[in-house]
Order: C-alpha cells, then structure tokens, then sequence
C-alpha cells in the first residue's frame, strides 16, 4: 500500500464486453517488411499466446507487435466502432476481466494494457487456465480508473490504471516538494519513441520503443524489457497526446512485443504524466505487473 490520497470513491464502475480477437493475417501479402528492407513472415497481433506472459521478455521473440496472454477487443466487426472504443477507454490496466461463455466460464484475469491500431486490449490468466478458451469468447470487464486522480498532487495526471492497482504500487508523496516517486524497471529517451506520436489522447492504444540503435538499445538496457514492465519516458508529456517536452516525465507500461518495422517496437501504455516533471523515479527491477498482480492476491 501506498500513503498518498485519491478520489476512487468518486470513480463510476461499468461494464464493458470484449471477445477474444482473432489474429489478423492479409493473404494476398503476408509479408512485414523490416527497417533494413528483408520481407519477413511472423506471428502477431491477436488469439491467445500460450507461451508469453507478463514477466517474460518482450524482446526474444521471433514474433512482431506480439501481444502477452489474451487479446480482445468487441465482437464488432468494426475495430473503430463505438462499442470496441468503450471497451479500449473504459477498460484500465489491472481492471478484472471474468469470462462469461465456454468451457472457461467464469474464470478471471486482469487487463495488462491497450494496443493501439488495431485497438486490442491484453488480459492476463494463469497459464493453465488458457487451455480452456477459444477465439470469440467473451469477457466482461467492470471498468473503472479513467478520472483517477491523486488529491495532493494534482499536477500529475493519472490514466488507463486500475485503483487497486495504483494503490499497491510502491508510491511515495512528497507534499513539500509536489512530487512523486514511482519505482520503474527502465528510463526510456524520448528520442526513441515512434509509432503512436501524434495522437490527440492517451486513454487509448500505446507508443513504441524503436530498438534500431544498438548504443542506444545497450546505454538503456532495452534488451532486458519485459511484458509488463514499468517504465519512464524521459522529455515526454502525455497530459493531452504525446508529445516532446525537454523535463516532462511519463510513465507507462510495456503492453506488446519488439518489432522489425521502421517506427515500431514494445508498445507502452501511459499510466502517469507530469509535464512540469514532477515525478521522481527509483530503479527497482521488480517494478511489472506480474509482481503487483500477486501483490493484488494478498489483499
């Protein structure tokens, strides 16, 4: 548990449905072709990915934007659609997603991020739970954490975070100084962040870490990412989109795997912003979702 104070007692919970997603595959073009120009044919998004879970790299995969667990989205047709946005909004990290039809009725998992483009979510199971689902079946999320806010530290915004969530990670407040300490695995330069640029919000979808520049890859350990890990984007504010701003800070939470196209790789979630910088980090390498969800057992 944390010492710093919320308004979660004001946070509307609602329910919102999603169906485990099909992976998606083009036919006539297989092929993805890399940032050094070689066409290459690999698994993806989407289905239930058996052998890759939070806590496991994101990097040692012969797979592109693969996505941890369980992706779903709504049975829509339309990935654009407004139900498919409810479930991409409303739905926040650590939420519980409890399936409702097949052989896996009733078992629970937890969201652990939102994939932009395609507009997948990931869930979370034991991996023994996993043999007893198939494609199309549906989960319902009782949603809440959008409108999170920290009462005495106001400036930095919180979003896509579950309030139980929040409330195990190892926070500290500092009300003399304004700022927050939030234990992360990696600090991550701005520079290096590519697809997702450009949107107008961050309570959807994600933003890749490019991995092409080796000294770069090897100054911040990028090699050593996780599904799940928690991470902070140095010079970047999330307050309104994502945007450069030399001693913002942001904080999110890496959701897919590394990628071979030019923009691309492990996607991260924002879960915190401050655009005056007033978020301190601390380097603990136990900061993923995989420990804060057995921290969320034991309450």
């Amino acid at each position: 548990m944390n010492n710093i104070k919320t308004n979660r007692d004001k946070l509307i919970i609602q329910s919102v449905v999603g169906a485990i997603a099909d992976p998606p595959m083009r036919v006539v073009s297989p092929y993805r072709i890399s940032a050094d120009g070689e066409p290459m044919v690999m698994p993806g998004t989407g289905g239930i990915t058996y052998n890759a879970q939070i806590g496991d790299s994101a990097i040692d995969w012969w797979a592109d934007h693969v996505e941890p667990g369980v992706t779903i989205r709504h049975a829509d047709a339309d990935r654009n659609s407004v139900n498919n946005g409810a479930l991409q909004i409303l739905a926040c990290v650590g939420n519980k997603a409890r399936i409702v039809t097949g052989d896996a009725k009733d078992d629970i998992g937890r969201i652990t991020g939102k994939h932009g483009g395609v507009y997948h979510l990931m869930v979370d199971f034991p991996v023994e739970k996993l043999e007893n689902m198939v494609n199309g079946d549906k989960m319902l999320i009782k949603s809440c954490g959008q409108g999170l806010a920290m009462t005495e530290f106001p400036e930095i915004k919180i979003m896509n975070l579950d309030p139980d969530l929040f409330e195990v990670m190892d926070l500290r407040g500092d009300s003399k100084t304004g700022k927050v300490r939030i234990p992360v695995t990696h600090t991550i330069p701005s520079a290096v962040m590519g697809s997702g640029l450009g949107h107008a919000d961050t309570v959807e979808g994600d933003y890749d870490i490019q991995m092409f520049d080796p000294e770069t890859v090897e100054q911040y350990k990028m090699n050593e990412l996780r599904f799940g890990d928690i991470v902070a984007i140095l010079d970047a504010d999330h307050s309104f989109g994502r945007i450069y701003r030399k001693h913002s800070i942001s904080i999110g939470v890496v959701v897919h795997s590394r990628s071979v196209l030019a923009g691309h790789g492990p996607g991260v979630t924002t879960l915190f912003t401050s655009s005056k910088g007033d978020i301190d980090v601390a380097m603990d390498p136990n900061a993923n979702l995989k420990n804060l969800f057995e921290k969320l057992k034991e309450e």
